[in-house]
């Protein structure tokens, strides 16, 4: 029985900007009895189903963007005579849309890591079981990527889990629910030694790929003090002091290394860690902003963000410690007006952000947003394809609706036309140019634009753009422009290198 591991995608860009991690952990979560597995990223290329033979077992990861294709590719594997068994995030959530829609013989909820080994055996007795549960596993159980088996010359950043879970509970976000409020960290050395290998294969770029990296707050440590409550206030402290460690530990790595994590606002008011940021290298986070109007934070339950001048000063806060930010936000809240966009893309320039990404509200399954949405239309018959709108990730791309709830100001085809401009002002050369001052050569700052037009063709016109053809145009212009981008952030191997002590 030979083991496939498939990222699902629609579109294929030839080279990719981070390795998908979940598919170099499960490889390493196969015994090694089964061989190496054959591991199948369709950012990178299409599946060859010819690959798959009867008897095999095929693991498909799915979240809800990236789950129609996934049923496709499970429906071709179980075709042709192979085990299919599906996880990930919108699997844990859905099993039995998986199992029906997916030709899954098994599912997979939560964490992999353990439980995949079992799931494999099962497989090869032939009575796999239709529904495992992985559970949330503590830090110290979390396994290493097998990144001997990355593909040569196809990705620009390697990627490094240091914890799971997230305090908070942002409406439009399911991490909390499906990961855990709590969270669970893995220990310096491990991180340590798996980044040590990806620079030995010469990744100078390692995405920290956390839910939020800044996982204990200024503030959660007063609300304890002022509680008393003592024993959470020693979890706390040894959390955060497990995180100076582990950037204690990164700024002993050669210099030439870069990382780049995932935060919230909070820690803008944190200079100490923002210090320790910027001498272990982590040089850029994604910060979720949501929206520029105190309103709008509300609508999304992120009161702990600030509006207006007060979120330009925690902006700039980032930037005066060199961690440079992409700063993602959110349109169509019922909140926002037409004036909104723009002032939203000002904003960002004035604030210094070095990338934007602009998303519409989309009720996904496993947030708050998707629970209220769904319950507000009981009463809606509305099928597009023949599919309920309330599972509206089943719908062909090509006619997927972009907002799903009447706006009290504007029309969806506004909120839409509003969004592409807000992409096209924030990447215009213009603005492009401008930023690019944050780097210091010529030749850096022709880099800095190139990267941001990569940038925006892979996430801006494929993530919004409602027709094949747009799609297929924005790939092609990705495709040409990637592979000079990619060399732009890897190095020489440095198979000599050995992790730094403690």
């Amino acid at each position: 029985m030979r083991v496939h591991l498939i990222n699902p995608s629609h579109v294929s860009f030839g080279v990719a900007v981070i390795a998908p991690r979940w598919l170099y952990v499960m490889a390493a979560a196969t015994p090694r009895s089964f061989g190496d597995p054959v591991i199948v990223d369709e950012t990178l290329s299409p599946l060859d189903p010819s690959s798959i033979q009867r008897g095999d077992a095929v693991g498909v990861g799915i979240h809800t963007g990236n789950a129609l294709r996934g049923y496709e590719v499970g429906r071709i594997a179980r075709q042709r005579g192979a085990y299919v068994i599906f996880g990930g995030i919108h699997a844990t959530l859905f099993p039995e849309e998986a199992l029906e829609l997916g030709g899954a013989h098994a599912v997979v909820k939560g964490d992999g890591d353990v439980i995949w080994s079992t799931v494999l055996a099962d497989c090869l007795g032939g009575k796999p079981a239709p529904l495992y549960e992985g559970g949330k596993i503590e830090g110290n159980s979390f396994l290493p990527g097998r990144w001997d088996l990355l593909p040569k010359n196809r990705y620009m950043w390697g990627s490094v889990q240091t914890v799971r879970g997230c305090p908070k509970h942002c409406s439009f976000c399911s991490v909390w629910r499906t990961d855990g409020q709590q969270p669970r960290q893995r220990s310096s050395d491990a991180v340590i030694d798996e980044i040590v290998q990806l620079r030995q294969q010469g990744f100078r770029f390692i995405a920290l790929a956390d839910d939020n990296f800044y996982p204990v707050t200024l503030e959660d440590l007063a609300l304890a003090s002022r509680r008393g409550d003592t024993q959470r206030l020693e979890k706390l402290n040894a959390m955060r002091k497990e995180r100076f460690d582990l950037m204690a530990r990164l700024a002993q790595l050669p210099r030439d290394m870069v990382f780049y994590t995932q935060i919230t606002m909070e820690a803008a008011e944190d200079p100490a860690f923002l210090d320790a940021m910027r001498n272990a290298n982590i040089k850029g986070a994604l910060v979720g902003i949501e929206s520029v109007t105190q309103e709008g934070l509300k609508a999304v339950y992120k009161n702990f963000n600030l509006a207006g001048e007060a979120l330009v000063d925690r902006l700039r806060a980032f930037r005066r410690h060199d961690v440079h930010v992409l700063g993602s936000f959110i349109f169509g809240l019922p909140t926002d007006r037409p004036e909104t966009f723009d002032a939203t893309v000002t904003l960002a320039q004035d604030a210094g952000v070095t990338f934007a990404q602009f998303v519409m509200l989309t009720p996904f399954p496993g947030t708050t947003d998707f629970s209220r949405w769904e319950s507000a239309m009981s009463e809606n018959n509305t099928r597009i394809a023949g599919i309920p709108l309330t599972r509206h990730w089943l719908i062909p791309q090509a006619r997927r609706p972009k907002v799903y709830s009447p706006h009290p100001q504007m029309s969806a085809r506004e909120i839409q036309e509003r969004t592409q401009a807000s992409w096209d002002r924030f990447y215009s050369f213009k603005l492009i140019w401008q930023r690019s001052t944050c780097v210091r050569t010529l030749r850096a700052r022709l880099a800095f634009v190139l990267i941001s037009k990569l940038y925006r063709q892979m996430y801006a016109n494929t993530g919004i753009a409602t027709d094949s053809a747009r799609i297929s145009r924005s790939a092609r212009w990705a495709r040409w422009i990637a592979r000079p981008c990619r060399r732009l952030f890897v190095s020489a191997p440095m198979p000599e290198l050995q992790a730094p002590t403690g």
